[in-house]
């Protein structure tokens, strides 16, 4: 019950984010807006406030918001209402709202998660050796507590960081502080592919209260970072320098029922990073996308005149199944591995 309640409030506002980026800027633009629709299939609640009809629809994976000019035959409202008529860069703003709002999401939940528990700032404890590394060759161990380089005294991991960059090929004497002792290792840091010295190890994080300010700047920084983290992987599976691994619906919901039972922080921080992969999958040049529809219209601006409807449309909807046929492939995928994990 832990994990069906976490992924319907997780994907629920999720699709309500995504969705309500369409919403807005399409209101703010003067386009009119039939329906917002959470879920997809048959009806099952709702109600219409002014020209707009909010539903609750079967299928809760998914959502969207159904505005005027979107099909190519319809004439129901006046052209300053419909979305086919307005400028480009309203279009381009509309389509592109969306995926943004993901990001605009996951930084907020990432502020709060930092807010609530602090900001995890590295500290001169080392966490983890790497294998075959200058550190691990000099002896260094996790657990120890790096306080001086070269005799001077080392208070911070950004400190320790600078101080090695600027010394690659040199032997470094690392006074540290192990079970209580303190000892003296002498370790020359290897050049990076920039050039600059590595030990090979990872800090112990611990948590820094921090303002509000600071913790959506920190959001902000956490959101790039993992934004850059999943594209560097997706190109890396492209060129098959990193193993394939797609996850559907079922292997999400069996992730979010384990991050759950760790309690609601693990949970926000996890429902930030499918926010920001749902903004960074919708971007994607695939037709029924949102970075399809983007496509298409800065194809227009390029062109000077827009595709054709029913062809872009014929586009789409050619997309979309197939879209539906990897899902499913996915999601046969998903629960094979989940009955043999």
């Amino acid at each position: 019950m832990t994990t069906f309640l976490a992924a319907v409030i997780i994907f629920g506002v999720l699709i309500i984010v995504h969705e309500l980026g369409h919403f807005l800027v399409a209101k703010a633009t003067g386009v009119c807006v039939h329906e917002f629709s959470l879920g997809f299939g048959p009806r099952l609640g709702g109600f219409k406030y002014g020209e707009t009809a909010y539903n609750i629809r079967l299928f809760p994976l998914g959502g969207f918001v159904r505005m005027a000019g979107m099909e190519p035959r319809e004439e129901d409202v006046p052209p300053a209402k419909s979305f086919k008529y307005k400028p480009l860069w309203a279009r381009m703003s509309i389509v592109l709202a969306g995926p943004l709002m993901n990001f605009f999401l996951a930084i907020m939940v990432l502020a709060a998660v930092f807010l609530a528990q602090g900001l995890p700032t590295p500290t001169t404890r080392i966490l983890e050796v790497l294998p075959g590394e200058p550190a691990a060759k000099a002896g260094l161990q996790k657990g120890d507590q790096i306080v001086a380089l070269n005799g001077r005294e080392v208070t911070t991991w950004d400190a320790l960081v600078k101080e090695i960059s600027a010394r690659p090929g040199e032997t470094v004497t690392l006074t540290v502080v192990r079970d209580g002792i303190q000892k003296e290792i002498r370790v020359v840091p290897a050049a990076d592919a920039s050039g600059r010295g590595r030990i090979g190890v990872y800090p112990v994080p611990e948590p820094r209260p921090v303002g509000v300010g600071t913790a959506i700047v920190a959001g902000a920084e956490y959101t790039i970072r993992l934004t850059w983290m999943i594209i560097d992987f997706i190109g890396k599976m492209i060129v098959h320098q990193a193993p394939v691994d797609v996850g559907g619906p079922v292997r999400v919901v069996a992730e979010i029922g384990k991050v759950a039972n760790l309690g609601v922080l693990p949970l926000m921080q996890l429902a930030a990073f499918l926010s920001i992969n749902l903004g960074l999958f919708n971007l994607l040049p695939i037709p029924a996308l949102d970075g399809s529809r983007f496509l298409f219209l800065a194809w227009e601006g390029v062109s000077g005149r827009p595709v054709k409807p029913e062809r872009e449309n014929l586009i789409h909807l050619v997309g979309f199944a197939l879209l539906l046929m990897l899902m499913v492939v996915i999601t046969y995928n998903d629960i094979m591995r989940l009955m043999y994990e």
